[in-house]
């Protein structure tokens, strides 16, 4: 009699390191945590294939807290690191993972390059509007006038007279423009409703941006506001159509959540496997003349 091997089926705990997140009370990278859980047991993902990177700052502490693989990189430099991963082992499930000033300014440079290329990775943007490690200086992403009376008086010194004078970034707009295969948005405040966007990143042949709005209550705390702003996509929402999806990213008056485009579109990890393997066929055609002609 043979028997039969199965797959064990595997609980949230299986996905939960020893050390236990140190986070400030309240914080939204716990709900993106949570989700991160969940959509891990949804694919019933073998701890051992799974390699989550990340870079600085408060977001970038994530990979502890997971019984996975993990490294925390240098500032801005998750992407670069979790694509180096991937095709040298195209087998693994790489997540990368980190702030809206990890991603966007120091690591800002990478992020068109690694959307061009559609490496297989899921990079997932706890977007809080703020500097939280540092404590409360103005990020790529917080709107412009913020000052006193939307945030601690930290952040007040770092723009004492009229707020904030820049203009914030539009992550998903510039995510989309780039040319990305898969690009979402999720709250943690309503952290549920982003394990299946997570399950669905991970599950694409492509590089998936999942942008995570994740509150900073001791610094910037939008739970309140983002609350009443955060909508689901229209229901009847063609996330095929990129020239939708940025028109929606660039006007919107609200965050909507969902998925606001996808494709299936050749990885760059594919692409290099088979230009490896017609090279190495080529030098072996190269080498035998070589031999041959000392024969």
């Amino acid at each position: 009699m043979t028997s039969v091997m199965t797959t064990p089926v595997r609980k949230v705990s299986d996905y939960k390191s020893d050390n236990k997140p140190t986070w400030c009370p309240g914080c939204g990278d716990f709900g993106v945590l949570s989700a991160l859980y969940k959509a891990m047991v949804a694919l019933n993902l073998e701890p051992k294939d799974v390699v989550v990177v990340s870079g600085i700052g408060c977001s970038g502490r994530l990979p502890e807290f997971v019984n996975a693989y993990g490294l925390h990189a240098v500032h801005g430099r998750a992407l670069p690191v979790a694509m180096g991963i991937k095709l040298a082992n195209p087998k693994l499930t790489v997540l990368a993972v980190g702030g809206d000033g990890d991603g966007f300014a120091i690591g800002g440079g990478h992020v068109p390059h690694a959307v061009r290329r559609n490496v297989d990775i899921t990079y997932i943007v706890m977007d809080n509007e703020v500097y939280g490690l540092t404590k409360g200086q103005p990020s790529p992403t917080t709107p412009a006038g913020t000052s006193a009376t939307k945030v601690s008086s930290t952040m007040t010194k770092m723009a004492p007279y009229q707020g904030v004078i820049e203009s914030p970034l539009n992550m998903m707009a510039m995510v989309l423009t780039y040319g990305a295969s898969f690009a979402a948005r999720g709250f943690s405040g309503q952290a549920n409703n982003m394990v299946d966007l997570m399950a669905q990143g991970i599950r694409h042949k492509g590089f998936s941006f999942i942008q995570a709005m994740s509150p900073c209550p001791t610094f910037y705390n939008t739970y309140d506001l983002w609350k009443e702003r955060v909508q689901p996509l229209p229901a009847n929402w063609d996330s095929n159509n990129r020239v939708n999806a940025i028109e929606m990213a660039l006007t919107e008056e609200v965050f909507h959540q969902g998925l606001f485009y996808k494709e299936d579109r050749p990885t760059y990890d594919q692409l290099v496997g088979s230009v490896i393997d017609k090279a190495r066929g080529e030098t072996e055609i190269i080498l035998d003349k070589l031999f041959d002609s000392y024969a």
